[in-house]
């Protein structure tokens, strides 16, 4: 299928009259609905906003991931926040606000011993040594536990605990936010 002059205006057209891909697609005819999509993106067509008014939804805010913590407690709290919406391929934005049923809130137990490391490097590891990474890999003081570990594991009877959770331990902190 090509894109000729005349199928490229009635894409232009049909775009600005606010049809959908699939509708434009189907009055075409020879070209899908990703086809019109593609079309529409490299020809820089100004976006529009999505059929079907501005409902808006409340959505939960990202938030970043916790390192994993022996033994972690948890408590709620409310919170109100701002969030940013984007409407149709237009990214315009729109705030609207939502209160967050529970936050979580880190509370480190104070009864953990920690196993010192022997800071080992991945070519110190052998069959015995705890092969838990610490640190981030992209900076030098990275690296791995090397505290001697079981046969049967990769990691030290410490690593091992934080790695291999019960199913029903790791279930319970969601049990409690119902």
């Amino acid at each position: 299928m090509n894109w000729t002059d005349e199928r490229v205006e009635k894409l232009k057209r049909l775009w600005s009259e606010g049809l959908s891909a699939s509708q434009i697609a189907a009055q075409l005819g020879g070209v899908s609905r990703n086809a019109v999509i593609g079309k529409v993106h490299r020809l820089n067509l100004p976006g529009r906003a999505k059929a079907g008014g501005t409902i808006a939804t409340n959505r939960t805010a990202k938030r970043p991931a916790a390192p994993a913590r022996p033994q972690q407690t948890f408590a709620a709290r409310p919170a109100a926040r701002p969030v940013a919406r984007p409407v149709g391929a237009t990214a315009l934005k729109e705030e609207i606000e939502f209160e967050a049923s529970q936050e979580l809130v880190y509370r480190p137990a104070s009864n953990v011993v920690l196993p010192i490391s022997r800071k080992l490097a991945l070519t110190e590891l052998t069959e015995r040594t705890c092969k838990w990474p610490v640190g981030d890999p992209l900076t030098d003081d990275f690296h791995f536990c090397g505290c001697e570990s079981p046969d049967n594991s990769p990691y030290c009877t410490y690593h091992a605990k934080l790695a291999y959770q019960p199913v029903n331990e790791r279930r319970r902190p969601s049990a409690a936010r119902a």
